[in-house]
């Protein structure tokens, strides 16, 4: 499985994003699928549970869009049965996402992965810091064109929304890197994917163990 940390940054000295991550992150149409919903678990931390790699890709690049977090996905089993609340829940997953979100404090690209298989989590990392830079340098004529495309718009309908011409849209995504994006996207989530099974068949058996 896959616990996402997400912690604040500077959150000591300006204003707590915490609810409006929690609201952004329950509007996401994939929330129907995390195993337990995201929750603060600390001050300044909110923490999730997911099942489909693909979804977490989703959530780590809307948390880096925004600016304000550090991102840590940590692979691995969890302890079963899952409580209701991600707070009660404990297992390897969580000591590594606990690793993951320290260590991406001192990454350019503010995230982590950490897993068993420490191969497989670092070629995940690796993409995911790529997607981040792509995200990160993304500007706001991008992010206009990008975010009505992933709602289904065509883009004749976009331009006519925008009221700039169909080229322009063209332009505006090949400099926003979206087809590059979304041609990365499914194979960050099959290296998450990897990273987990890697740890799986390196255990044998199927066994979890509490934080400590």
């Amino acid at each position: 499985m896959l616990v996402l940390t997400l912690d604040q940054r500077g959150s000591r000295n300006g204003v707590d994003k915490i609810d409006g991550l929690l609201a952004r992150l329950r509007a996401n149409p994939a929330s129907k699928r995390f195993v337990r919903d995201f929750e603060r678990t600390a001050g300044d931390e909110v923490q999730g549970l997911l099942n489909h790699p693909d979804d977490a890709v989703d959530v780590v690049l809307e948390v880096v869009r925004a600016g304000d977090w550090w991102a840590g996905v940590g692979v691995g089993p969890v302890r079963e049965p899952i409580p209701a609340s991600v707070r009660a829940s404990t297992g390897p997953a969580f000591i590594n996402a606990r690793e993951a979100v320290e260590r991406a404090k001192n990454t350019p690209s503010r995230l982590a992965v950490v897993g068993p298989d420490p191969r497989t989590a670092a070629e995940a990392e690796s993409l995911l810091a790529l997607l981040s830079a792509v995200v990160q340098r993304r500007t706001g004529p991008g992010w206009e064109v990008v975010d009505l495309i992933r709602q289904g718009l065509p883009q004749k309908d976009i331009a006519t929304d925008l009221k700039i011409s169909p080229q322009a849209v063209s332009q505006r995504l090949r400099t926003a890197l979206w087809q590059e994006e979304r041609g990365a996207r499914p194979l960050a989530a099959r290296l998450l994917t990897q990273a987990d099974e890697a740890g799986r068949a390196s255990r044998g058996p199927a066994s979890t163990s509490g934080r400590d």
